[in-house]
């Protein structure tokens, strides 16, 4: 990865840290498949193109104009020529771009825009982010009735990211992992407005991303959203075709995906999904649901009671400071790093992975959380940190900075699939989505490390895979640790410049992207812990600290640093 100058760095992580966004589309109609947009304004609506401007003004006045809510974008059209307005679209989807960027014009008819981008977002409200963090387009312009227009207008639109921030929502829909035990987050992102229900539900219809479709199912593949989606009181109604032929377990995934696809409409709290007008009912759910109906499928449901743990001394502790149960707590191992799994139906601690280091030669050991170890892969140099998803007992360990190793709790160690994982670099980090769809990993590039997320692929015809590995912040240079906030964000550690590596958080997508206050660290961190609903954990100073309303204080309050290394939380 290209290092970024530092002023640079600070301004793209700046435009990053409160984004939001998606496509253009038709209003709501009785439903086909098309994007609702919203009855009314959102904001303020540009103005068209002013007598005897200029062609460096025309191409300002072009990118000023897609900060609109209007369907087709019709100030947009006015600063074109009447043939390319006839044959440009706002539905080829939106590119991102700083609000410092510059116009120049470099001849008669000829006007160069280059600015920082951010990302693009797809038809279907798909964030990427951008690899090349340069955008520029050359217009070109001619007379039209004496006023210049544009001729070749980039496809869709180029938006301002401000304007984006005002425009679009941040939001997500949710398809089923493979165990149908859990939602996992597919962000979205939508323009403002009354139609935002009608467009989630069919995302929904449309199924997930490209990047995560091997991954997750979805039971409203096979459905038809029959009218556009409506809101009584704080009740949102959906009438969908096709349910005749859903098992009961199709149709509790189903619920599941639509309560909390639709739980983030703003003033509503529950979801009634009909069919031909009348109630559909899932055994033992009231006809008119919440997400506590559905609290199974959570997406950020963690272990109870399920506290963080670090190492001290090759010991496995407890955040309170107490050494964790049997051999492993009591330095037998003398482990270098380590990882647990809870029983998701009784939240005890049942089974963990440890690395350990001997004559230069690492070790994984696999054993109860309370009980004795066995080595199940040896003779590696080097083993990462183990992993494990709340989904399934098993661990995942990259070996030698290149080969990916999933450990079940009772089995042999498989190879995962992750053929374009080697010649993008070495692998020093991995962690497993809490739904166990994703995983994050940290690849080194020379003086370089870079974050990277890919799905997990699991079939009947042959091995787990890891496939669709993008970066998701490429502004961070030397990533350094990844954790898992929630099902849908990050926390990073990585290189921020004058104060050596500090934390972040961004999504999993790779918006949002913004710095965690160090305040109460002595040093900069060297490894981090996250979980959903839980306090990050850090290492800084040879101690382990924990944030609480965004100051770092001591693990047991009122007492010096606790000694510690590697943190972790149970899954």
């Amino acid at each position: 990865m290209r290092r970024l100058p530092a002023a640079l760095a600070a301004f793209l992580l700046t435009l990053l840290a409160a984004c939001s966004t998606v496509p253009t589309g038709s209003a709501p109609q009785a439903i086909t498949n098309a994007e609702a947009r919203p009855t009314g304004d959102v904001g303020i609506e540009p103005l068209g193109p002013r007598a005897g401007a200029t062609t460096e003004e025309i191409v300002r006045g072009f990118i000023d104009a897609a900060a609109s809510s209007v369907n087709g974008h019709p100030v947009a059209v006015e600063h074109l020529t009447p043939e390319a307005g006839a044959t440009w679209s706002d539905e080829a989807g939106i590119t991102l771009v700083g609000p410092d960027y510059a116009t120049v014009a470099t001849g008669s008819g000829a006007v160069v825009m280059t600015g920082d981008q951010v990302g693009t977002v797809d038809p279907r409200g798909v964030f990427t982010a951008a690899t090349d963090t340069v955008f520029t387009h050359e217009f070109t312009l001619t007379e039209v009735d004496g006023e210049w227009r544009i001729t070749n207008p980039p496809d869709g639109l180029v938006m301002l990211v401000p304007d984006f921030e005002r425009l679009y929502d941040d939001l997500a829909v949710y398809f089923v992992d493979p165990l149908q035990t859990r939602v996992v987050p597919d962000p979205r992102y939508l323009i403002s407005g009354d139609a935002q229900p009608t467009t989630l539900v069919q995302r929904l219809v449309e199924g997930p991303s490209p990047a995560l479709a091997a991954g997750v199912g979805n039971a409203l593949g096979g459905v038809t959203l029959t009218r556009a989606v409506t809101v009584s009181g704080s009740t949102v109604v959906v009438d969908l075709a096709g349910l005749d032929d859903l098992s009961p377990q199709q149709l509790a995934q189903l619920s599941a995906q639509l309560v909390f696809t639709l739980d983030q409409v703003e003033g509503t709290s529950s979801v009634e999904v009909r069919t031909s007008g009348e109630p559909v009912t899932v055994e033992g759910v009231p006809t008119v649901q919440r997400t506590d109906d559905w609290a199974s499928f959570s997406p950020d449901s963690v272990p109870a009671d399920a506290d963080g743990h670090y190492l001290d001394a090759g010991r496995m502790m407890t955040v309170d400071g107490q050494p964790a149960p049997g051999p492993a707590g009591q330095g037998v191992y003398g482990l270098t790093s380590a990882a647990v799994s809870a029983d998701p139906r009784t939240s005890a601690l049942t089974t963990m992975a440890g690395v350990s280091v001997a004559d230069g030669t690492a070790s994984l050991l696999l054993g109860p959380y309370d009980g004795d170890l066995a080595p199940v892969v040896t003779g590696a140099s080097r083993l990462s940190v183990p992993t494990v998803a709340a989904t399934r007992p098993e661990f995942w360990v990259v070996r030698d900075d290149s080969t990916v190793v999933r450990v079940p709790a009772t089995g042999s160690p498989q190879p995962v699939n992750a053929p374009t994982l080697a010649g993008l670099g070495r692998t020093t980090v991995l962690q497993l989505s809490p739904d166990g769809v994703r995983a994050a990993v940290v690849v080194s590039r020379g003086d370089d490390a870079v974050l990277l997320v890919g799905t997990v692929v699991r079939s009947d015809e042959g091995p787990v895979a890891l496939r669709d590995l993008r970066e998701v912040a490429p502004s961070l240079p030397s990533v350094v640790d990844v954790a898992w906030r929630t099902a849908g964000s990050l926390m990073v550690l990585a290189d921020g410049g004058e104060d050596g590596v500090v934390p972040y958080v961004v999504g999993v997508d790779g918006w949002g992207l913004s710095t965690v206050p160090t305040s109460g660290l002595p040093s900069p961190p060297t490894a981090l812990a996250a979980a959903p609903g839980q306090d990050a954990l850090v290492t800084a100073g040879g101690a382990v600290w924990g944030l609480t309303g965004g100051t770092w204080v001591t693990l047991i309050r009122g007492q010096a640093p606790v000694p510690g290394t590697e943190p972790f939380y149970p899954a």
